[in-house]
């Protein structure tokens, strides 16, 4: 069976196979003994004869024949063996038929339900009631019994029916109960209510651990309690109401019998009560009633005067303010009346002397315009004398232009000439050497190679030293030449830029002339326009009154005046027409307006310095415009002088602009600055007054324009050093 194998390789290969069981456990001193774990102890087994003794096997013949024998007893101890086990191995030995036997004695143990019987001996004296608790352990250990109750804790120690386990149990949940008729499911529902863990549930009972029957014994107990004291409650509840029902009874019979007493007491009070207010309404209306009457009959007695008394007061009141009205009427008629014939007088004495004042200031003015074109005239003969002068100059200029361009023209032929002349010298020196050379080089070769050799080469050498310095005095004047013609250009582009220069003068002086011509067509336009100016003012002064004609010039005066006229009427009273305005002047409050405020000219005063302060310095030019002139200009504008009568910053300007071309008088750039600025504003200023013209300003406030435009240019000296800006 195994012909290699020795109780030491079976005691190894048992050591290698249940090492890890917990059942199993190796001496350490033994090589062949092992130990195994019995729930009653230890058992040590030595392997040392366990292969000799598995190798006892029965023959299957003597099996056969001892089965075959005719005794039960004998037969039974020798079955035969399944066809499968006898197949597969060759003999049965011991310890196969021994595990064999041991697997029919387990399927037949599973087949059935097992009940054990253990018989334990108290004691080893064999009497009665006497234990010995040692004795007693170690037979139940042996036996099997604490392994059997360990194992039975380690299960499901209580079992139940689902009947039994509903029937006991069900009061815990009553409510699970009602609409199933499953005992498993209620069982379920139960245990899973009680919050109960590893419990199973079979097919026909319920399985729970050691300590849950307990612990469902004492919840039912509890239950069983508090239902007991609900009954006990609701009976003692049910015997008390029983009473309390009876007490309420009496208690309700009293109270009906006394409350009706009280009740018709109080109604007999209240209808005497009733009975005794009636009879005083009675009275007391009775008495009222007389006392009203009696009160009624005074006061209509009462308001009776009373009406009669203010009735006459009141004509009489009224009666007297129609007298007071009718006198004051009267009184204000009078006093009105002498108001308005003093105030009548009074505005007929200030309109003559008002009138009086606009015609001598308008006779002035017109003096002042006559003056003013003088001053222009005078100024534009100026201007025509220094454009005169322009032109000569211009032309003078022209023709010298012209004769440097002639000269300078002959002076480049000349120079080209002599050019040529010097080209032809050299190229006729140098055909001269190459004909020496060669008529040389023939004598040579003619000549004796002996005879005269040396005088040859003398006379030779000389001939060429003679020609190389004629040749370099030729370089000499060639190279003269070629400086010469190199200065000729030079002073031909230097007299070239000079031109342009001269061109751009004259470009300059031509504009400059055409900016005058167009300054003295402005000036004549202007001095015609001052003429029919002054023809027409003189016109209106002589045909013009100095009364109510005066007033007529000036529509913005601070007010108006009309003559009254008096009106007849029929009755001979005296009435104002309805078209006459009275107007009430006061002559102190007139002087007080025309004053002018301290403040105000204290302002105008600063802006003029400002303005002055500005103008004074070199401002230059802004898109082609003089921006001192533009400055200027805005600022007058601005503060409307030209509205004004009379103004110093006219003056101031003048001044202003004369003391500062006297100081740059050797200076052109600033004098042609100064000249671009005074025609800016000149231009600027006659088209200001030809616009006032056109939208249709008052005479006066023209001739005002007029005389403001006129002092600006009236100064003979700065018109003289403006026209000098081109003198060079």
């Amino acid at each position: 069976m195994f012909p290699r194998s020795t109780h030491e390789t079976f005691a190894q290969k048992l050591y290698t196979t249940f090492k890890n069981n917990k059942r199993f456990v190796k001496p350490k001193l033994s090589r062949t003994d092992f130990t195994v774990v019995h729930y009653a102890g230890d058992v040590t087994y030595q392997a040392d004869h366990f292969l000799d003794k598995n190798k006892d096997y029965v023959v299957a013949e003597h099996q056969d024949l001892l089965n075959a024998s005719s005794c039960p007893f004998v037969a039974s101890l020798f079955p035969s063996l399944p066809e499968e086990s006898s197949k597969s191995s060759k003999f049965s030995s011991i310890g196969s038929r021994f595990k064999l036997q041991l697997q029919s004695l387990m399927e037949t143990l599973s087949s059935t339900e097992p009940h054990y019987i253990r018989c334990v001996k108290p004691n080893n004296l064999l009497k009665p009631a006497i234990f010995e608790n040692t004795n007693v352990i170690q037979q139940l250990r042996c036996g099997g019994v604490l392994e059997a109750i360990r194992i039975s804790c380690a299960g499901y120690p209580t079992r139940k029916t689902f009947y039994e386990f509903v029937n006991r149990f069900g009061v815990l949940g009553p409510e699970l109960l009602e609409g199933s008729n499953d005992d498993k499911i209620a069982c379920q529902k139960i245990l899973e209510k009680m919050k109960l863990e590893n419990y199973q549930i079979g097919k026909t009972k319920v399985f729970l651990r050691a300590g849950q029957m307990a612990d469902l014994d004492a919840r039912r107990a509890e239950v069983l309690g508090k239902a007991a004291r609900i009954i006990q409650r609701l009976m003692r509840t049910y015997i008390a109401r029983k009473q309390f029902v009876l007490v309420r009874r009496s208690a309700t019979h009293l109270q009906s019998f006394v409350r009706g007493t009280l009740v018709r007491n109080l109604y007999e009070c209240m209808r005497r009560e009733a009975a005794a207010v009636k009879i005083q309404k009675n009275v007391r209306r009775h008495k009222a009633r007389e006392s009203y009457l009696l009160l009624q009959a005074a006061t209509v007695t009462l308001q009776t005067g009373l009406r009669a008394m203010s009735a006459r007061k009141e004509f009489r009141f009224r009666k007297e303010t129609k007298a007071a009205v009718h006198i004051q009427a009267r009184w204000r008629c009078h006093r009105d009346y002498s108001h308005y014939k003093n105030m009548q007088r009074a505005v007929l004495t200030y309109q003559c002397a008002w009138r009086q004042r606009l015609a001598r200031r308008e006779l002035r003015n017109l003096k002042m315009a006559a003056r003013e074109t003088g001053a222009l005239k005078e100024a534009k003969d100026k201007l025509e004398k220094r454009v005169e002068e322009l032109t000569w100059r211009l032309g003078l200029e022209k023709r010298l232009r012209t004769d440097l361009e002639e000269a300078k023209t002959q002076e480049i032929a000349k120079l080209q000439e002599t050019l040529h002349d010097l080209q032809l010298q050299v190229e006729e020196a140098k055909t001269m050497a190459t004909k020496e050379r060669e008529a040389a080089r023939k004598a040579i070769e003619e000549a004796p190679p002996v005879i005269k050799e040396t005088p040859v080469l003398v006379e030779d050498t000389e001939k060429v030293n003679s020609l190389t310095a004629e040749v370099d005095q030729l370089k000499a004047l060639l190279q003269t030449e070629r400086q010469a013609r190199e200065t000729a250009k030079k002073e031909h582009a230097e007299a070239e830029r000079r031109n342009e220069e001269l061109m751009k003068k004259f470009e300059g002086a031509e504009k400059k002339i055409e900016q005058l011509q167009d300054t003295a067509q402005r000036l004549e336009e202007k001095a015609t326009n001052m003429e029919s100016e002054n023809k027409v003012l003189r016109q209106q002064a002589v045909a013009i009154s100095p009364t109510a004609k005066a007033l007529a010039a000036y529509p913005k005066s601070p007010f108006q005046l009309r003559t009254p006229e008096i009106v007849n009427a029929p009755n001979g009273e005296v009435k104002s027409s309805p078209d006459v305005t009275p107007i009430s002047l006061n002559l102190k409050e007139l002087e007080a307006e025309e004053k002018p405020q301290k403040s105000l000219n204290e302002k105008q005063q600063e802006n003029q310095d400002l303005l002055i302060k500005c103008v004074s310095q070199d401002l230059g030019f802004s898109s082609g415009r003089a921006i001192a002139a533009c400055v200027i200009y805005r600022c007058l504008l601005h503060w409307r002088s030209f509205e004004v009568e009379r103004t110093g910053v006219f003056d101031r300007i003048i001044q202003t602009i004369g003391s500062a071309i006297e100081k740059v008088q050797d200076n052109n750039d600033k004098l042609a600055y100064w000249l671009s600025n005074s025609s800016t504003l000149l231009l600027l200023l006659q088209r200001t007054l030809k616009t006032t013209g056109a939208a249709g300003l008052t005479p006066q406030r023209r001739r005002s324009t007029a005389a403001s435009f006129g002092r600006v240019f009236s100064n003979s000296s700065f018109t003289t050093k403006c026209c000098a800006t081109f003198s060079w």
